[in-house]
């Protein structure tokens, strides 16, 4: 059972190291625009600039953009080391839910993320991003659980 919960452990974790480090320095060729945290130029972020808009926060873009990223890699590096998993996982969990706060209220982001910082544009992601964050934050809280603990010593 231990074995099981291991490999599981594994395979969530990485699954969630790809997923921040694609939204974050995009590995792959061919990012879409505005869509990679660490290397858009300012005000080309396309979530982070639209909550700057609706919120009238200009820090968010690329501030917090650039601090959401940072802490993203660093919960990486946590969900990379099987001693640190489920810290990685709590800090990936606090992440995703203020993504999904974020989601929530229309006045900050809104489910529907445009694709474009256009002004005459209207098309969307059709929700897309918003259910990404949830299943993610699903798939945080499915680590904290599944990780295997400390094997403790059967001999003592």
């Amino acid at each position: 059972m231990r074995g099981l919960r291991l490999l599981a452990s594994w395979v969530l974790a990485l699954f969630l190291i790809f997923m921040f480090l694609q939204a974050t320095v995009h590995p792959l060729p061919d990012p879409p625009e505005g869509a990679v945290k660490l290397f858009d130029r300012p005000g080309e972020n396309i979530v982070f600039q639209t909550m700057a808009l609706n919120t009238g926060m200009a820090w968010l873009e690329p501030t917090g953009r650039v601090i959401v990223a940072i802490l993203e890699l660093i919960a990486c590096v946590f969900l990379l080391i099987p001693p640190t998993r489920r810290f990685g996982a709590v800090l990936s969990f606090f992440i995703l839910a203020g993504a999904l706060a974020a989601h929530l209220m229309p006045e900050v982001l809104g489910r529907e993320v445009p694709l474009s910082l256009s002004a005459g544009s209207t098309e969307t992601d059709g929700g897309r991003l918003f259910a990404l964050a949830i299943g993610m934050l699903a798939i945080s809280m499915l680590l904290i659980f599944v990780h295997p603990g400390r094997r403790k010593n059967p001999f003592r």
